[in-house]
């Protein structure tokens, strides 16, 4: 079955790329290559349980199992020490990289109050895009009840583009609400 992202890609995205950029083929065409999700849990030093939980809604939202990140080095001023966990990251790649985007644009940014749409300007200078993202309500998946924490992840959407404005690009035509 061929995913509703990849049929747009191929169909309408990349054609318009193709002109827009004046590729002399069509590989030198961005696209998306990952997409890493990350949660900064520096309070899970302390509670072993919220880590379990983050873990938990981390998995519902993506279909993955996370990561756990460690530290690597103590930090007297942070009562942190090397090796404690302080955070989680999922690797999202081909299908479920797809479908979590689709998602992402379709149906849990709509969902944020007052949204206007996302940032153009968080590009990293190599065609990345970086999203944070202050609760983790906005996907469908999480119910309000079961929550026991509201906390914020940050996105990042790896793409093969050369420029921002390429990747740019890409993410419009693919759907990313930007701000006018």
């Amino acid at each position: 079955m061929a995913s509703r992202l990849k049929e747009l890609y191929t169909n309408e995205v990349l054609p318009a790329l193709v002109k827009e950029f004046d590729y002399k083929n069509v590989m030198q065409a961005p696209k998306l290559e990952k997409i890493v999700l990350n949660i900064g849990l520096g309070e899970a030093k302390d509670n072993v349980k919220l880590l379990e939980s983050a873990v938990d809604e981390l998995r519902t939202i993506t279909g993955q199992q996370p990561v756990i990140t460690k530290a690597k080095k103590s930090i007297s001023n942070f009562k942190l020490r090397e090796g404690q966990p302080i955070g989680l990251k999922v690797t999202l790649r081909g299908q479920r990289m797809e479908d979590f985007f689709d998602k992402l644009v379709n149906i849990a940014l709509p969902r944020v109050r007052d949204f206007r749409g996302v940032s153009a300007d968080s590009f990293d200078g190599r065609g990345n895009y970086a999203l944070g993202i202050k609760e983790q309500l906005i996907f469908p998946e999480i119910v309000f009840d079961k929550i026991e924490q509201i906390r914020g992840m940050d996105i990042i959407i790896v793409t093969t583009a050369e420029t921002d404005e390429e990747g740019r690009a890409l993410l419009a035509k693919l759907g990313m609400p930007f701000k006018k």
